[in-house]
């Protein structure tokens, strides 16, 4: 074995651990297997608690229905009637729970429809969205990490001092600002709507997006960099630039591939991060979303709406754990030994 194979193996960014030939994927599937089954508890769990937090909360459906008006006790006992709240607990919820199966999340209360098609007509907006807000997070934050670690001074100064701003700053707080320079003041972008077709939608979208990003690219950024420089202190790193091996080779294909394991991590909590941030970045903007569904969700006490949005948001977070933990044996060999052993 070269030195340089040596010293890789020592940081486990090169090291090829040799397993049988379906041991790597019977620990996966092993793996995944278990993590479904928590999935499959935390999500039944998480739809218990949404359920009981929804009607412990102070007020009552039925008198938003009555929209403020005065309406008899004989009105508002066939309210309750219509949608049975005044069914045993456990029998509402199991009755909620076994529509959930069959895709029936209930009757929105605000809007009189299916809460299904209620949430399906807004998915689009808010998954191009987050998606959006997804691909800016990881370009912006992976190269201004790499940039910052590999080029020190004044460069990685001006990056932390950056960063550190963006992770301060709110995203509604962004939102207010972007929306003053670049709608009003520049008229580059569109201040509200979520646009018609691929093209108009991604221009309606920069502008939220940014603002739903800033803050994670920033976080993106700092473990980027302090991941990248950990790996460019390490032996392996001088051993190869001392054989004369090219910068360029030793950053991005040797050094950046040991370091994206943490970044990995933190862009599974990014996601489902991001779904709850897009509830301000959502109503700032005008946006028809999930985000701005759930905050009028909640204001109107419709809780079909509420409980189904807030499952979606707990299962998805749930789930980019799951990828997450898929990917970890990808990404680090060290990890990919460990499954298969």
């Amino acid at each position: 074995m070269s030195g340089l194979a040596k010293e890789r193996a020592k940081a486990g960014g090169g090291l090829k651990v040799p397993a049988a030939g379906g041991g790597v994927l019977t620990g996966v599937l092993v793996m995944l297997a278990k993590r479904l089954s928590a999935l499959a508890l935390l999500m039944l769990a998480t739809s218990f608690i949404v359920f009981s937090a929804m009607y412990l909360a102070p007020g009552s459906p039925e008198s938003f229905l009555a929209r403020g008006n005065s309406v008899t006790a004989d009105t508002l006992q066939a309210i309750r009637d219509q949608y049975r709240l005044d069914d045993p607990f456990f029998e509402r919820y199991l009755s909620w729970l076994g529509g959930i199966f069959t895709g029936d999340f209930g009757q929105s209360l605000q809007f009189r429809q299916p809460v299904g098609d209620l949430i399906g007509s807004r998915i689009t907006t808010t998954v191009t969205l987050v998606g959006y807000a997804f691909v800016l997070i990881l370009v912006s934050g992976v190269l201004i990490g790499v940039i910052a670690a590999v080029k020190r001074g004044r460069t990685d100064q001006a990056a932390i001092i950056g960063t550190t701003i963006a992770m301060g700053t709110p995203s509604f707080v962004m939102a207010i600002g972007l929306t003053s320079l670049f709608a009003v003041t520049l008229g580059w972008f569109p201040a509200f709507g979520a646009g018609e077709g691929f093209l108009d939608r991604i221009w309606h979208l920069t502008l939220p997006a940014v603002a739903l990003a800033l803050s994670s690219a920033a976080l993106v950024a700092r473990a980027t960099r302090s991941s990248m420089l950990a790996e460019l202190r390490k032996e392996y790193v001088e051993t190869a630039r001392v054989r004369g091996i090219p910068q360029r080779r030793v950053i991005w294909r040797h050094a950046f591939r040991n370091a994206l394991v943490p970044v990995v991590t933190l862009a599974g909590l990014v996601v489902s991060g991001l779904l709850v941030t897009t509830t301000l970045v959502e109503t700032a903007f005008g946006l028809n979303g999930m985000g701005s569904l759930l905050v009028q969700s909640v204001n109107a006490k419709d809780f079909p709406v509420t409980q189904a949005i807030v499952l979606i948001i707990v299962g998805v977070f749930a789930l980019c754990n799951l990828l997450v933990d898929l990917l970890h044996p990808l990404v680090d060999p060290r990890v990919r030994g460990k499954v298969g052993a």
